[in-house]
């Protein structure tokens, strides 16, 4: 009788246990698909909100700028603002210059991280500003109009249309102070940031400071954050008459947010680990059980000539596939649920606030998915390859059967 045909007879001999050991291969092979591409999903939306918010999936520094974080350590962007944002695959480049200053009211006065951005791209991009109505974002980058973490506005005592003398130290070294009204308000949910969060045009900010024309950093903004391979030596090519300033990456730049996204991955891929051992026993258990019930007969098929190679095929054959079904049913059944948690998501705002942090970014509280399908085919092979693999010690043990030993077991 073919091989196949005779595995496929034996598996379904004991049905019972059968079903159950495919039910549980099955949605294992879901759970870890479904769970892994909801990971998957959530980490590229922290990327993302965090990139806009910070540093950009590129981002461009005066060499040195990245460990110290010096405010000296300007550079002249000149053309390369328009060059970089007129690349394939780049949506925006944003820049920007941070200055640490003093914000005093006339009752109260807190540390300041004073941001000088570009208001024509800066609302469209930054996830902090998207609840910022557009009557309250100010549309001059000369002005003195100021947009406030909420928890500022708060400490200085600081209403909407108020306004307030900021103190920072100039290129010369001398102190200089300037008056600004408070435009409009974020929350972002981060306390640090709603502490110290104030965002000025750029040309206000570089003319309080005397550097005119220069910035800290280009964040260059992708439309998609797997075409970085792709920019990347494009924009190495613009900046290569430029050797004081460089290129770095996401994970350079935001050392914080890249760690917290390891770590948690490291912790979701223990719990794979654990799922794809529970598979192992599963499948060991079921096919051991059923060598053992079948010990007469196979001592009776080795003693009329089979040969034991043969015996050990059969027991293999037999874990492929189980294998075989289980990863086209879990496969299935993986696709199910990441089409549920890509369309739907699962909904964390009844549990927490508006607004999840990690890693010092806010991102949607409604939890999706994301497809990664050269992943999931991955993780299938693997769940036929780990059959496989389980199968080794029954058909070894199966191949050991004395014949005369055998026919006299009950």
């Amino acid at each position: 009788m073919n091989l196949l045909s005779l595995a496929w007879k034996n598996l379904w001999r004991n049905r019972r246990r059968t079903l159950i050991t495919l039910i549980a291969l099955s949605f294992s092979l879901m759970l870890l698909q479904g769970s892994h591409n909801l990971s998957h999903g959530v980490y590229s939306s922290m990327i993302d909100s965090g990139v806009r918010a910070g540093s950009g999936h590129m981002v461009i520094y005066q060499r040195h700028y990245l460990d110290s974080r010096d405010e000296k350590l300007t550079f002249a962007p000149t053309d390369l603002t328009a060059e970089i944002a007129a690349l394939p695959k780049v949506e925006a480049v944003l820049p920007r210059l941070y200055l640490p200053g003093l914000a005093q009211s006339s009752r109260e006065s807190r540390g300041i991280l004073l941001t000088g951005v570009d208001p024509s791209v800066e609302k469209m991009l930054n996830p902090f500003l998207r609840k910022l109505p557009a009557s309250e974002w100010f549309s001059a980058s000369d002005g003195h109009e100021a947009i406030l973490g909420s928890r500022l506005l708060k400490e200085l005592k600081l209403k909407p249309g108020q306004k307030f003398v900021v103190t920072m130290q100039h290129q010369s070294g001398e102190l200089v102070s300037d008056m600004f009204r408070v435009r409009g308000v974020v929350a972002t949910g981060i306390k640090t940031v709603d502490s110290t969060l104030m965002m000025v045009g750029l040309d206000r900010a570089a003319a309080l400071v005397g550097v005119k024309g220069k910035v800290h950093e280009l964040a260059i903004i992708l439309m998609d954050q797997n075409a970085e391979p792709q920019v990347w030596p494009q924009v190495k090519m613009l900046l290569q008459k430029r050797p004081d300033i460089a290129t770095y990456s996401w994970e350079e730049a935001m050392p914080n947010l890249y760690n917290a996204i390891r770590l948690d991955y490291a912790s979701s891929n223990f719990i794979f680990v654990i799922l794809l051992l529970i598979v192992a026993i599963g499948v060991v258990n079921t096919l051991l059980m059923s060598v053992m019930e079948r010990f007469r007969e196979f001592g009776v098929i080795l003693a009329v000539g089979a040969r034991t190679v043969r015996l050990r095929l059969l027991i293999l054959t037999e874990a492929l596939l189980m294998g075989l079904v289980a990863m086209i049913v879990g496969s299935c059944l993986g696709a199910l649920l990441t089409w549920y948690l890509v369309a739907v998501g699962i909904d964390m705002r009844t549990f927490v606030s508006e607004t999840l942090e990690f890693g010092g970014v806010v991102f949607d509280p409604v939890l999706r998915a994301a497809w990664d399908l050269p992943w999931m085919l991955r993780i299938s092979f693997y769940l036929l390859v780990l059959s496989f693999l389980a199968a080794l010690y029954p058909a070894i043990k199966a191949g050991r059967i004395c014949p005369v030993a055998a026919m006299r077991h009950y």
